[in-house]
């Protein structure tokens, strides 16, 4: 199911644009005070982004990682429909977890679920933005 948003005005638009559709979805998670030592385990959040993928419905291609020195890990895990990325600050107990998807099958709630369960957040703030809205 295609979800209806509305579209701002700008050079090539009016203010009085009809609802249109979005093709994909990418949601933006900040999440604060989290487990330290889970935020640089490599391993661990590889693993995580992989359950996350399958949770959510999503078909996994790959999955590439590095872990930063001091700390600090980077997990990309590319999929048919567009990617999840893992970026940890372990040193500030953060994790920003971004999921672009298109299509309308794909379950993002159920992944993020699965990275909460593994780096345990006190805080989470999260949005939704639509991409590539077409239509009219």
């Amino acid at each position: 199911m295609e979800r209806p948003v509305q579209r701002a005005a700008s050079r090539d638009d009016t203010a009085t644009a009809p609802a249109t559709a979005a093709l994909g979805t990418h949601v933006l998670v900040d999440m604060f005070d989290c487990d330290r030592a889970a935020l640089d385990d490599r391993a661990a959040l590889e693993a995580a982004a992989r359950e996350a993928v399958t949770a959510s419905g999503a078909t996994l291609l790959g999955v590439q990682s590095h872990a930063f020195s001091p700390h600090g890990v980077t997990v990309l895990a590319m999929i048919a429909e567009s990617h999840l990325s893992l970026h940890t600050w372990p040193e500030h107990g953060y994790l920003a977890f971004d999921y672009f998807t298109c299509g309308d099958r794909i379950r993002a709630e159920r992944a993020l679920e699965v990275v909460r369960a593994a780096i345990r957040p006190g805080r989470v703030a999260s949005r939704e933005v639509p991409r590539g809205v077409v239509g009219g």
